[in-house]
């Protein structure tokens, strides 16, 4: 990329005979800001088709540190942001002044319309919780915003964001009224998604465009979500205590977990069209499992992996699940991930008091059953065939050993029995 535009060979390649339009195509694929400025020194013409550029990205390591103290890095972000006239994407991921950004994207405000900024490397950090991102609101064309280690005690005074269809905000201290009404501020929003952020009280989130939806919130308190969303697709919830769930009919992918603490209670409404349904963490109130279950109905793919239920601060094992009264209530299960004590309730003494010739577990196709304890090891065997039995498509039945402890000498014994059943089934069967 760095020879001469006149210097191509004797073979008819001069790149001087190649059209304006195919040389501004090409060098239109660049971004990185580094190589922007390697061909802009090649020759004239290459540098004539900087302002077509549609995209900046600055990495990290686009300057050194003293070029980052001395403002020298300020002033070449701005000299790149005013050369490139059309800019619609802007990326900037390495340290910045906070001071300089409203210049910036007032600059680009009539064509800029995806924007990413990584706030924890502004180089004057003091800023970032400042009101200075009440400048975005100067892009007013803008559809996607991605803000990384930003501090939102307070809401950013954006107006509305009429066309902003993808938000998505990384590492960030959130209060509960500063995401309500920064979500209120772009009411035409498709995709939202709050990683890895720190967050109690009531969250609630009304967006009639809404299709995919990505909420994981840190922290063991806790904190409530209130979902309106009528469009809505695809849901990961990750770290609520309460969830409701409004609008939900058009659901296809929920993801609901909580790695600490309590989930107490869960209202979807009814998801007829849920095809996949992952249910996550240490503790859920038994009402919260089964009001998901039986609402996801028509499930396809189904993983639960929740360890111990109750309501308060005692840990509980599953209640008893008649295996029959389940699959019945879910026939279009495809593929069912069992871990532990979903499955140990599946193997309690009358969970296959209802088994008769005329039953069938019609679409079953994929079993991935994680065992971690030996108990009740001739009720698991009995289980572990009549699902093989049962399952008059089965495929493949992945049986996990985990963990398991030896229990009062059982634990060979078992896995014994286990490596038995496999070798009748070797087809099916594996272990892992």
């Amino acid at each position: 990329m760095a020879m001469e535009c006149d210097d191509w060979g004797d073979g008819g390649g001069d790149m001087n005979a190649v059209p304006d339009g195919v040389v501004q195509h090409i060098l239109s694929m660049l971004s990185n800001v580094r190589d922007v400025a390697a061909c802009a020194c090649v020759c004239r013409r290459w540098r004539d088709c900087v302002p077509y550029l549609p995209a900046l990205f600055f990495p990290r390591n686009a300057f050194d540190a003293a070029a980052v103290g001395g403002g020298a890095a300020d002033e070449a972000i701005g000299r790149m942001v005013a050369a490139v006239s059309r800019l619609r994407e802007l990326v900037i991921y390495c340290p910045f002044s906070m001071a300089r950004l409203p210049a910036w994207l007032a600059m680009r405000s009539a064509s800029l319309r995806v924007v990413e900024l990584r706030m924890d490397a502004a180089a004057d950090k003091e800023a970032a919780g400042g009101g200075h991102l009440d400048c975005v609101a100067l892009a007013t064309g803008l559809e996607e915003l991605r803000l990384w280690g930003v501090l939102m005690t307070n809401a950013p005074a954006w107006g509305r964001l009429q066309h902003l269809r993808v938000l998505e905000i990384v590492g960030a201290p959130l209060r509960d009224t500063a995401i309500t009404e920064t979500v209120a501020a772009c009411p035409n929003l498709t995709d939202l998604s709050l990683l890895g952020c720190d967050c109690s009280g009531d969250v609630s989130i009304q967006l009639a465009m809404l299709q995919r939806c990505r909420l994981d919130f840190l922290g063991g308190g806790n904190c409530s979500l209130l979902l309106s969303a009528p469009r809505l697709e695809s849901l990961e919830a990750q770290g609520f205590t309460w969830i409701s769930l409004r609008g939900g009919h058009n659901l296809r992918r929920l993801s609901i977990a909580k790695s600490t603490g309590r989930v107490y209670k869960v209202d979807t409404g009814r998801l007829p069209d849920l095809e996949y349904l992952s249910l996550r963490g240490v503790q859920w109130s038994w009402a919260a499992v089964s009001s998901v279950l039986q609402c996801a109905s028509e499930v396809k793919h189904l993983v639960m992996k929740i360890e111990f239920c109750g309501d308060f601060d005692v840990l509980q094992p599953f209640p008893e699940i008649d295996l029959v009264d389940f699959f019945n209530g879910h026939p279009k299960l495809t593929k069912f991930e069992i871990h532990g004590a979903m499955f140990a309730a599946l193997c309690q003494k009358n969970s296959l008091k209802n088994l008769d010739s005329r039953f069938c577990i019609p679409c079953l196709e994929e079993l991935l059953i994680t065992v971690r304890s030996p108990l009740n090891a001739e009720q698991k065997l009995s289980t572990l065939e009549s699902l093989v039995k049962y399952s008059v498509r089965l495929q493949s039945m992945v049986i996990r050993i985990s963990q398991m402890k030896n229990c009062h000498g059982a634990a060979d014994d078992f896995f014994e029995e286990i490596c038995k059943f496999k070798y009748i089934n070797y087809r099916k069967v594996r272990i892992e």
